[in-house]
């Protein structure tokens, strides 16, 4: 079922070619585009303080207002600019309206920035067929380049995220496109102008700089060099499959000791270790919702959150022992029928023997590669999903202010309940683990299983 636009917006960003764009719809009756109406520095063009009978103070004070007021036409087609550094506060109404087109233009990020260097230098953002451009080279920063695509590929993403998560479409275009009459027309067609036969680019906006990139950066072979070292096809990208996890409030535990301490445990961590040694602080308190962990932190002013990091392999050990010991009959059978894990039946667990228990364990192993490559039906439960994953979902309600290591408990929880004016108890419980974890066959196996957090995190091969 199609729906008719009633207005659009161009997501695009500086020297793509959006004047451009913008010049050939403003030559449509009844279209019109409103430059950056957004743009924080100016109010659609430059030089403008004012737009709709809209000031840029009473803009910036209410940007829902400007919104309304352009899209308030009707038997008209109205939209603007909105590039990755504008006004945040509109973008979900615009993402929201389906009613509203969304156009993707995007260039070459090396020319486009390279372009936006030259505008600088030479305060030429446009050129007719009347004007002369100034003649001038720049010189190619890597860490503006590197920051600068960065930000407009981060922004690009989440367009297209809530493009596809909503049900919607865009429709796409690149620079050398909107010099085509024939992809205008198909684009104003797509708007729903199908009563134009030919939409013309605009004319009168020219090239500014139809020279090769040697001409214009001075340091060009050092560009060249520091190009080769990026990666556009992501060959180095660990895979992620992983699904996005929540922020796990009420597992937190805190402690009134001096400020306040909160603990975000990590499920397959040293939890009860670290929630040992909180108890020994004084009284702690769990089940929290978003709601009462936010009145906690407001009762609690220079409180400390934290989270502990264990090593892949251990933590992998402390899921294996816990599907072979606890009672998750059901899970246990799963992973003799379906996942490849060979466990012996239920009453043999209690006697293996430690070369079994190894054998199974690397079996286990090999599960959860499969498993957090999204290559398994079974769910990624959190007692074995990777601890980025689990961090990231941490950060989705309030990031700690601290990731301490597993390792180094000893020094750093005295650390930590000294920044909050406690006294730490001394001493803490000491874990287990067998040790043929050291052997190569698990830690290589465990590696390929958790690589996102052996590099994340720097864990070493042996625990």
């Amino acid at each position: 079922m199609t729906q008719a636009f009633q207005r659009f917006v161009i997501f695009a960003e500086m020297r793509t070619g959006s004047n451009l764009l913008e010049g050939t719809l403003n030559a449509i009756k009844r279209v019109t585009c409103h430059g950056e109406a957004f743009n924080p520095y100016m109010m659609g063009w430059p030089d403008k303080a004012e737009m709709k009978g809209i000031t840029m103070a009473e803009r910036d004070e209410n940007p829902h207002r400007l919104l309304a007021a352009i899209f308030d036409k009707p038997n008209h087609l109205p939209g603007f600019r909105y590039f990755h550094d504008h006004d945040p506060r509109v973008f979900d109404a615009i993402m929201d309206d389906r009613a509203c087109a969304k156009i993707v233009l995007t260039r070459n990020p090396v020319e486009s920035f390279i372009s936006t260097g030259l505008a600088r230098a030479t305060n030429q953002w446009k050129l007719n067929e009347t004007e002369k451009p100034i003649q001038t080279t720049v010189r190619f920063d890597t860490g503006e380049f590197t920051q600068a695509v960065s930000e407009v590929e981060e922004f690009q993403l989440k367009v297209q995220h809530r493009l596809q998560t909503s049900g919607q479409s865009a429709f796409w275009l690149g620079y050398e496109d909107l010099r085509d009459a024939e992809v205008m027309t198909g684009l104003l067609h797509w708007l729903g102008r199908t009563d134009l036969k030919k939409v013309d680019p605009a004319s009168d906006l020219v090239p500014q700089n139809p020279r090769e990139l040697a001409e214009k950066v001075s340091n060009f072979d050092e560009m060249q060099a520091a190009l080769a070292k990026f990666d556009p096809f992501m060959l180095r990208k660990i895979p992620n499959f992983e699904p996005r996890r929540g922020a796990a409030v009420p597992s937190f535990v805190a402690s009134d000791a001096g400020k306040g301490l909160i603990f975000m445990p990590i499920k397959g961590g040293p939890s009860d270790v670290v929630t040992g040694w909180l108890e020994g602080l004084g009284a702690v308190t769990g089940d929290f919702n978003q709601n009462s962990l936010r009145h906690w932190k407001r009762d609690h002013v220079g409180h400390r959150s934290f989270t502990v990091l264990r090593h892949p392999l251990r933590r992998a050990w402390a899921a294996f022992s816990a599907l072979i010991s606890g009672g998750n009959a059901e899970l246990r059978e799963l992973m003799r029928q379906t996942h490849r894990v060979a466990l012996p039946a239920d009453g043999e667990l209690a006697t293996l023997d430690e070369g079994r228990k190894a054998e199974l364990f690397e079996a286990f192993l090999d599960f959860l590669r499969r498993n957090l490559n999204g290559q398994t039906s079974l769910q990624t439960y959190p007692q074995w999903a990777s601890q980025s994953e689990i961090l990231a979902g941490f950060a989705r309600f309030g990031a700690p202010d601290m990731v301490l290591r597993e390792a180094d408990l000893d020094r750093d929880l005295g650390f930590l309940a000294h920044s909050v004016g406690a006294s730490a108890p001394d001493g803490l419980k000491d874990e287990k683990f067998p040790a043929f974890l050291k052997d190569q066959p698990l830690r290589a196996a465990a590696k390929k299983a958790y690589l996102r957090d052996y590099i994340a995190f720097g864990f070493a091969g042996q625990p």
